[in-house]
This record gives C-alpha cells, structure tokens and sequence, in this order.
C-alpha cells in the first residue's frame, strides 16, 4: 500500500462548500483505503495498492464531478514527493513577516514563462518554480499589495495549480505510514 495526499483545487472557496465528512464519504470507493482529511481545503489523505498516480487521479476526479457537479483538479503526492518538496525549498531561512506557500502545478512550468514571473517579484512577493513546484514568499498582511494568488500564478504559468501554506505542506508528513 502507498500512502497519497490528493490535494484538492478550489474546495471550499468561492461558495463551493464540502463537509469533510462528504467528501471521505464521495471518495470511499474501491480501491482507496483508510480516508482522512485534513483542514477543510481539500487535503485527502488515503491509501491506495495502486501505484499509477494517473489512473487515480482520473478516479477521484470523476467521482467528484459526478457527486459534486463540477470539476475538481485534484494534485496527487506520496510522502516520499512531500519530503523532496520540503527538501527542494529554496526559501530554506526567510524573514518573519514573510509567509511560505507551495503551489502544486499540473505539469512542470515552460522556463520562458518562469523566467516572465521572476521579473514580477517584488519586495511584497518572491517566487521560486522547481520542477512541477512554485515556492512563494508573501509578505504577511500584505496581500493587498502582492500580486500573487492562485489564480494570478495559472494565469502566468499556463498551468492548472493549488496552493497550501508551508505549515499545511509540512503537517502531512505526520500521515507517514509506520515503518
């Protein structure tokens, strides 16, 4: 069995509310073992014999658009894929004021678009793409002066993405399954 992480898109924002309890209740379905959830943005930690990462996320997704009525992109990491993200962080010491996120991207970035979203830094963001990853820095309080947001970064990578704060990113390595 391999423990996965489905990180959800667009749950619980803009009006489209799911229970946690709902959603490990739309997605106990053969196949996926020991359902949990953590926060309620769309973070699903379960177990699966299935090794495919592709075959289970058009499982999930279409489970989800037949009980939710809309798509749901859904972004799968194992633990050993959280680990190296925590690893990759190329934000290892920042200043306090300022907060981590990740946003897990649907395909690795174009590198003449990352180099674009470089150009946008600014001293109320940084960002830092590696690989299917962007790592930004977001002065905390002032998110009205940054540009960045979820929407802002698809816009700019061409790519589908959702974001998690480093804590939340951090917190599933707790769902590691015991040795």
């Amino acid at each position: 069995m391999t423990r996965y992480i489905a990180f959800l898109r667009a749950i619980n924002v803009g009006g489209r509310v799911v229970k946690m309890d709902d959603l490990k209740k739309i997605l106990a379905m053969p196949g996926l073992k020991n359902i949990t959830t953590y926060i309620q943005s769309g973070n699903v930690i379960f177990d699966s014999a299935e090794t495919d990462k592709n075959v289970l996320v058009k499982k999930i997704e279409k489970k989800l658009l037949t009980a939710l009525g809309y798509e749901v992109t859904t972004f799968l990491k194992t633990i050993p894929d959280i680990e190296s993200i925590i690893k990759k962080n190329p934000f290892k010491k920042y200043p306090e004021e300022m907060g981590l996120h990740v946003s897990f991207l649907s395909a690795a970035a174009d590198k003449e678009l990352v180099k674009q979203l470089l150009l946008l830094q600014s001293e109320y963001e940084q960002f830092n793409v590696t690989g299917s990853e962007a790592y930004i820095l977001v002065r905390k309080g002032a998110y009205g002066e940054t540009k960045f947001s979820n929407t802002f970064l698809e816009k700019k990578l061409k790519t589908q993405a959702t974001t998690r704060n480093w804590a939340t990113v951090n917190k599933m390595l707790e769902y590691k399954l015991p040795a």
